[in-house]
C-alpha cells in the first residue's frame, strides 16, 4: 500500500482528511512523524499556488507523496477578504478566536450589508520528485454568523453557516460537513484521482 504525507499539522484537518478519503488504498502518514521537516511558506497569492508550493515542498523533504491544501473564508462585504490570507488574517501568531473576533468587528462597520461569504478550499498531490499529480477545488457558498456558534471543526466554522442549512459547520455533524464542505468537495475529487492510481 502507497504512503500519501499528509501535509498540515492541524490535527481537525488531518482527521478531516483521513475520514474524507477513507478506503482509498494509500496509508496515511503525517507530519507529526516528521519532526524535522520544515514549515513550508505559503506567500502565493492564489490557493491553488500554495497548494502546489506545499505539496511539493513536504513531498521533497520527506520522499513520500504528499499531499497539501490551502483553503480560505472570502467574505462578499469585505472584498473577499481575507481570502488566501485566512489562516494569517489577525497576524502570524494569533488564535483562531483572534481571527473570528477580527473578522466580525470588520463586518460590524459596514451596515446593512449581506454577509454573503464562500469557503475555497485547493488541494493538490506531488509525487516524491517533487512533481505535481494532481489538483482539485472545492467551494461552499454560505453566511456569516453575527456571532460563534458550535464547537466542532476549527478556524472560520462556528461564524459560517452554509447555503441550505440554519447551523454553523462548527454545529453541523461530521457526517455533514464532510459532505458539504469546500475542502471535501475538493477532496472528493482527490479520492477518485487515489483510487484510479492504485486501480
Amino acid at each position: 500500500m502507497p504512503s500519501l504525507l499528509l501535509g498540515t499539522r492541524n490535527p481537525g484537518k488531518v482527521i478531516e482528511i483521513t475520514s474524507i478519503l477513507a478506503g482509498v488504498g494509500w496509508a496515511f502518514r503525517s507530519l507529526q512523524q516528521f519532526a524535522d521537516v520544515a514549515v513550508a511558506t505559503e506567500n502565493a497569492t492564489t490557493y491553488a499556488e500554495n497548494a502546489i508550493e506545499k505539496a511539493r515542498f513536504y513531498a521533497l523533504s520527506t520522499g513520500l507523496y504528499a499531499l497539501a491544501d490551502d483553503s480560505g473564508l472570502e467574505v462578499e462585504a469585505l472584498g473577499g477578504a481575507p481570502g488566501v490570507y485566512s489562516a494569517r488574517y489577525a497576524g502570524e501568531n494569533a488564535s483562531d478566536a483572534d481571527r473570528r473576533a477580527l473578522l466580525l468587528a470588520e463586518l460590524a462597520k459596514i451596515e446593512g450589508s449581506a454577509r454573503c461569504a464562500r469557503f475555497v478550499s485547493v488541494v493538490a498531490i506531488a509525487q516524491p520528485g517533487g512533481e505535481l499529480l494532481n489538483v482539485s477545488e472545492g467551494i461552499c457558498e454560505g453566511t456569516i454568523t453575527f456571532a460563534p456558534h458550535g464547537t466542532n471543526g476549527f478556524g472560520y466554522d462556528p461564524l459560517f453557516v452554509p447555503n441550505g442549512y440554519d447551523k454553523t459547520f462548527a454545529e453541523l455533524p461530521d457526517t455533514i460537513k464532510n459532505q458539504i464542505s469546500h475542502r471535501a468537495r475538493a477532496l472528493m475529487q482527490t479520492k477518485e484521482f487515489l483510487k484510479s492510481v492504485t486501480a
